[in-house]
C-alpha cells in the first residue's frame, strides 16, 4: 500500500469511528467539572491533549513548582511513528513541555523496551521529542535501574522490581498507546505499566490478566493517565508489522482512573470492557470503575 492510499484509507476509517463510537453516543454530561474522564476527538494529538488537560484544570492541577515528574509512554519497539506500536512522539513532547511550564524541576521519560532500548528510543521519535522539549531520557535496560518493592494488596504479583525513577518521582504520568495485543487482547493504561517492571516473564507465567491488574496496587501509581488513540494499532500487536496495521482514529482520553480509561478505550476499539480480563479483575478488586455509567465524562469534539 503506498502512502497516499494509506492516508485515504485511514481517513475514511476515522470518519466511521467518529460517527458511531459509543463513547460519544451518550449525551453530554450536565454541569461543570471536576470530570473523572475527558474524551477528545477529531484533531491532532497535541491539540487534543491541550483541550483535555485544560478541561481537567491544566497541568498545574497535577504538577507543582519544584516537583520531579516521570512520563511513562510506550517505547517498547524499534518502530517508526507511522506504525502505532509506540506512543505518539509529538504527544509525549507536548506533555513534557506542559510539565516544565507548570514548574517541574525535571521531567524524565523511560520504558523497559522489548527491542534494543537505544534503537527504540530513537526510531520511535520519542527521544528527540523529549529532548527538544527540555526533558531527559533515562535507560531501563539494567537490573540496577530497579528496586524491589512489595505489593501486599496484590493477588499474584506480591513483589516486583520496579524502576527507581518511578518509585522516587513526585508525579507519575502514564501515556499508553491504544493497540492490539496478542496476549492481553488490548494494551492500555494498566498493561503499559509492565514497562516499569524488570521481570516481565513473571506476568506471563503467573496469570497475565491478574498480574496486570495487580499493578494497580503498586507503591506508586499514576497521578494522571493519557491514552493516545490518535492512531490505533488494529492487528499484529503489540509490535505491528506495517503501516496498514494502524488506523487513524483521532481520539485521546485523559483521567486518573486507569480502570475507567481502559474500559472506555475498549469501547473505542470496539470491544466490551468485560472482554478484557484485567479490566474485570481490577474492577472487582476495587481499583477503579469499569462501569462507565458511574464515571463523569466530559466529551469534546474539536471542529475541523
Amino acid at each position: 500500500m503506498n502512502r497516499r492510499r494509506f492516508i485515504e484509507t485511514t481517513a475514511a476509517t476515522a470518519a466511521a469511528i467518529s460517527w458511531h463510537n459509543p463513547l460519544f453516543a451518550a449525551p453530554e454530561a450536565d454541569g461543570e467539572g471536576p470530570w473523572d474522564l475527558v474524551a477528545v476527538r477529531n484533531a491532532g494529538p497535541v491539540e487534543m491533549f491541550n483541550a483535555g488537560i485544560a478541561a481537567l484544570g491544566g497541568m498545574q492541577a497535577f504538577v507543582k513548582k519544584g516537583q520531579s515528574v516521570v512520563v511513562k509512554p510506550n517505547i517498547a519497539w524499534d518502530q517508526p511513528p507511522e506504525i502505532p506500536a509506540n506512543t505518539n512522539p509529538d504527544l509525549v513532547g507536548a506533555i513534557v513541555k506542559e510539565c516544565l511550564k507548570a514548574g517541574a524541576s525535571k521531567v524524565t521519560v523511560f520504558d523497559h523496551t522489548c527491542h534494543n532500548w537505544k534503537r527504540a528510543y530513537k526510531t520511535s521519535g520519542i527521544a528527540k521529542a523529549v529532548e527538544d522539549a527540555g526533558g531527559t531520557m533515562a535507560p531501563a535496560n539494567l537490573e540496577d535501574h530497579y528496586r524491589e518493592v512489595k505489593l501486599p494488596k496484590a493477588k499474584s504479583l506480591k513483589k516486583a522490581q520496579i524502576h527507581k525513577e518511578m518509585l522516587d518521582c513526585d508525579v507519575l504520568i502514564n501515556v499508553p498507546v491504544l493497540k492490539h495485543h496478542g496476549g492481553a487482547k488490548l494494551s492500555l493504561c494498566m498493561k503499559n505499566l509492565m514497562g516499569v517492571v524488570w521481570d516481565r516473564r513473571f506476568f506471563h507465567k503467573n496469570g497475565l490478566d491478574q498480574c496486570i491488574a495487580d499493578m494497580c496496587f503498586a507503591p506508586r501509581v499514576p497521578d494522571l493517565n493519557i491514552v493516545d488513540a490518535y492512531r490505533i494499532l488494529r492487528k499484529n500487536g503489540p509490535q505491528g508489522k506495517a503501516e496498514e496495521d494502524g488506523e487513524l482514529a483521532k481520539y485521546l482520553m485523559i483521567g486518573k482512573d486507569m480502570v475507567a480509561l481502559d474500559a472506555a478505550s475498549a469501547k473505542l476499539y470496539g470491544k466490551k470492557p468485560e472482554e478484557l480480563g484485567f479490566v474485570k479483575i481490577a474492577d472487582k478488586m476495587g481499583a477503579g470503575h469499569a462501569d462507565l455509567s458511574k464515571v463523569k465524562i466530559k466529551r469534546i469534539t474539536i471542529d475541523a
